[in-house]
């Protein structure tokens, strides 16, 4: 998610210079590639914490991990609501590949 957060922050100039001109369709272009990637690359860690979090909530028995929730709560209450913000995180990037494709097709 660093990495996204990171490309975000990078990507602001390509954007400023789609909207300085509209009708440039490289930049646009290349910035509904990079949000795809982007979205996959979110999408993958929200669920890889998915998992990570499921086993801390419930353990694996045939692997002789406990669950580790009962011990320390306050860790898997601020897990879960970051797996919610990766899940969030993911919608709105999905928001925003379809306003690109949108855009870039406008033009």
């Amino acid at each position: 998610m660093a990495i996204v957060g990171g490309y975000l922050v990078l990507s602001l100039p390509l954007s400023i210079v789609t909207i300085i001109r509209p009708h440039a369709v490289g930049p646009r272009l290349a910035l509904l590639i990079l949000d795809t990637l982007t979205l996959t690359l979110t999408a993958s860690s929200a669920a890889a914490a998915t998992s990570i979090v499921y086993l801390a909530h419930n353990g694996n028995s045939s692997a002789n991990w406990m669950a580790v929730c009962q011990q320390f709560t306050g860790f898997c209450q601020g897990t879960s609501g970051a797996v919610v913000s990766a899940f969030v995180a993911v919608v709105l990037l999905v928001l925003l590949v379809v306003l690109s494709a949108c855009a870039l097709r406008r033009t």
